[in-house]
């Protein structure tokens, strides 16, 4: 009978003893490409019972890419609240007489990673509501509460001019970013070329030309090169003649250029006068704002930073964690800090773990799928849970994930965070199972060319088998 107990009681422990092999449809997909199954790490943790369920090189220092982005908007729910709100508080530097401002207008950011046109028109109509019409003086512009420093925008990739690689600013209008449309015109034998929001600070050069050709190829064949001061664009290359319509977001002029483009843009729209230039400053403390118009809430935010994988937005929060927790101006060493002490105060600390920008742009970033997971855990037994948990991509539904998994069991059964940079792919966040129980998921894949559909490829087959766990 003895024995009999014992041999009962290490059959029960064996029973809850994580899984050490990889699933077999995760090693067939990694066979399939001629993957080493040594370049995949995965951690799955019962969320309820916090039992481990499958563990495969879950201690191997990854980049996780965009998936870091959970761990800085986890902080920010819990640092800054889930309804925490930024501001822009606007100053009017001299009298207002029957609408018109005899002096300049003043705006202050203090990093609004949203305010994009939407949000700056009713910006505007507040201003206009304040009494203000007429603008007699000029723009000041004051971003002081962010600290950035020298900024390479072409040190990642090479790519200067892409809407992710935008340098973080406490005044930063629409993402500084500016869509270009070209439109076939058949009827000349010629392309237009437009841009949104028209900006009078920038010139288009159109040097485009028809090629005979399908609507396919790189940036459908067309060159954007701009001007050493990022006011000019010059557009050069081959339209091919079967396309149609095509778009193409890319960033434009330094920050405070394009928030003068684009505000006194708006403002003539809107009816008011103005016909002044811009000057940047600091100001002081003591002065009373006209208004201070507030961001949409935390939570809002962090699900475009995470369900659509925003970068500069990501940015903007660690610097917004920096300026608010140690004071202004905020500094990415000092955004870092703060994210190391939160996990330190929390018990989450690990050497495995080392943030470098909070994005995930970066090929420094290291963290592991046992770190992640973990994270994960402690954030589902959080009051803001369900904030975190519906910022993440629903399977098959939105965000990153609306073209992944949508002909499947799959589709909602899972809120995750993708990541994907050259050579690295990975997942996190949560999985109902088809039997109901919750899982919090974490697999991260660095490999020559992973990028490319293998690891999407392994990735599905692991949560396919975990959902029938």
């Amino acid at each position: 009978m003895r024995w009999i107990a014992i041999t009962l009681l290490f059959t029960g422990l064996n029973m809850h003893a994580a899984e050490t092999t990889l699933p077999l449809s995760v090693q067939n997909a990694l066979n399939t490409r001629n993957v080493p199954h040594n370049s995949l790490s995965i951690s799955v943790v019962d969320v309820d019972s916090g039992e481990s369920i499958l563990e495969w090189l879950p201690q191997q220092s990854r980049n996780p890419a965009s998936t870091i982005k959970l761990l800085t908007t986890l902080v920010g729910l819990d640092v800054l609240g889930p309804a925490y709100r930024w501001r822009t508080d606007i100053y009017a530097r001299g009298e207002i007489v029957d609408g018109r401002l005899d002096g300049d207008l003043a705006i202050k950011g203090y990093g609004d990673p949203f305010l994009v046109k939407e949000r700056i028109w009713q910006l505007v109509q507040e201003i206009r509501g304040a009494g203000v019409t007429h603008i007699d003086g000029d723009l000041l512009l004051d971003d002081s509460w962010f600290s950035v420093g020298a900024y390479d925008p072409g040190a990642f990739d090479r790519q200067p001019l892409r809407a992710y690689n935008v340098a973080p600013n406490a005044l930063m209008m629409n993402l500084k970013v500016v869509r270009y449309w070209f439109e076939n015109d058949r009827a000349n034998g010629s392309v237009k070329v437009r841009m949104e929001p028209p900006l009078e600070n920038i010139t288009l050069d159109n040097r485009l030309r028809i090629g005979n050709s399908s609507c396919r190829g790189f940036q459908r064949g067309i060159t954007i090169t701009m001007s050493e001061s990022l006011d000019e664009a010059t557009f050069t290359g081959r339209f091919p003649s079967g396309c149609d319509v095509y778009t193409m977001s890319r960033t434009a002029l330094s920050h405070n250029e394009f928030v003068f483009g684009l505000f006194s843009q708006m403002w003539r729209q809107s009816g008011g006068g103005f016909d002044g230039t811009y000057r940047k400053v600091v100001l002081t403390e003591d002065e009373d704002a006209l208004l201070s118009f507030k961001s949409l809430p935390l939570l809002e935010i962090i699900a475009r930073i995470n369900k659509h994988s925003n970068n500069v937005m990501a940015r903007q929060l660690l610097y917004t964690l920096a300026a608010e927790s140690s004071g202004p101006p905020g500094t990415e060493a000092n955004g870092k800090a703060v994210i190391s002490e939160w996990l330190s105060s929390n018990g989450l600390a690990s050497e495995n773990t080392r943030i470098e920008n909070g994005a995930g742009l970066s090929r420094q970033t290291r963290t592991t799928t046992s770190d992640m997971t973990t994270i994960l855990s402690f954030a589902w037994r959080q009051p803001y849970m369900p904030e975190f948990l519906a910022s993440m991509s629903l399977a098959g539904l939105d965000g990153t994930l609306r073209r992944r998994f949508d002909d499947s069991a799959l589709v909602g059964q899972a809120h995750l965070k993708t990541g994907s940079l050259d050579h690295v792919t990975a997942i996190s966040g949560y999985l109902q199972s088809r039997s109901g129980r919750r899982f919090a998921i974490a697999a991260m894949q660095n490999h020559p060319d992973i990028h490319r559909g293998p690891g999407e490829e392994a990735q599905e087959a692991l949560l396919r088998w975990l959902f029938e766990q």
